[in-house]
């Protein structure tokens, strides 16, 4: 899919686009591809002489490879986006952006939120967009504070976690899914730490390349210092984490020691009566409380006291509490 956008009067106005010709008569700031095809690929090439990289380029991790500046002086730049889906579960997704021809060329795999947001506000916000380079700085921007807002879900399905593994008493079913959710937190915790680097090293390299003017230097240097009171929060989140996580598996590492007591005690328990029986049917005919009246149900009431001995003996220790 081409997204192409113009600016009129500070705004970014969308350009609908069906064929090779309406995307040469337009005068884009900024063309969007999401998941384009061959043949997207191909008209974009043909109308602006740029080629968008392969998928396998964009996931090149390599800092040569993410920021680097083409003979014919384009520049390309491979920027980390956070992708949250409707089903709860966090990506990160790869953005592969071109600085080429006064147009910001932006191509990735899937609609992102933050892509859709700054769509959203440069319609609703005119004068704040004057030309490509606000367009990348306005997406980085957003980022960091579509990540801020991903970190405080994070706080808040912390603290629900929180208020059911500090209970008195957890069971193994409940420690299980305490630590799945925990789990879930850390890996989005993890992708919101390695988003903000990649923001923080993409928005370094525009200033040190000075492509910005001095308006858009200091926007930059307000995204690294937004970027940089986030640090703070995932630190303090991966603490968190791990102290929730130790909590759990607590809880459920003492419910096994317990289940192992009461075995330990039931192997204690029988004995006696084990014994007993053993000395009772060995020395049958010897034992003269046989003979007596009541003497069978007071040789099975020995064996059961025997037995229940030893609960009550350890439950006084406060083995079971």
């Amino acid at each position: 899919m081409i997204n192409v956008f113009v600016l009129q009067n500070g705004r970014l106005n969308q350009v609908n686009i069906e064929s090779r010709q309406d995307l040469e008569q337009a005068a884009p700031v900024w063309v969007d591809l999401t998941d384009p095809t061959s043949e997207e690929r191909t008209w974009v090439k043909q109308a602006y002489g740029v080629s968008m990289p392969g998928e396998h380029d964009v996931k090149d991790i390599e800092a040569s490879a993410r920021y680097y500046e083409e003979e014919n002086g384009d520049l390309h730049l491979h920027t980390d986006f956070l992708f949250e889906q409707d089903d709860g579960q966090s990506s990160t997704i790869t953005v592969a952006f071109i600085l080429a021809r006064d147009i910001l060329f932006s191509v990735h795999s899937e609609d992102l939120p933050v892509f859709r947001l700054v769509r959203m506000r440069a319609r609703s916000r005119p004068g704040s967009i004057g030309d490509y380079k606000d367009v990348l700085l306005d997406l980085y921007q957003t980022d960091a504070e579509y990540s801020a807002d991903a970190l405080e879900g994070v706080y808040s399905d912390l603290e629900e976690v929180s208020s059911s593994v500090l209970k008195k008493q957890i069971t193994d079913q409940e420690a299980a899914a305490a630590l799945n959710a925990i789990a879930h937190q850390e890996d989005l915790n993890g992708r919101i730490r390695r988003n903000m680097m990649d923001t923080r090293r993409a928005v370094s390299y525009l200033m040190r390349g000075r492509l910005l003017n001095p308006e858009q230097f200091e926007d930059a240097r307000q995204i690294l210092r937004d970027i940089e009171s986030l640090d703070g929060h995932t630190a303090f989140l991966f603490d968190k984490i791990n102290f929730l996580m130790d909590a759990s598996i607590g809880f459920i590492n003492l419910n096994q020691s317990k289940i192992i007591k009461i075995f330990s005690v039931a192997s204690v328990a029988f004995l006696p009566p084990t014994l007993i029986a053993s000395i009772y049917g060995m020395n049958f005919e010897i034992l003269p409380e046989l003979k007596w009246t009541y003497g069978y149900p007071f040789s099975i009431l020995l064996m059961i006291a025997s037995a229940v001995a030893p609960f009550w003996y350890f439950k006084r220790r406060g083995w079971f509490n």
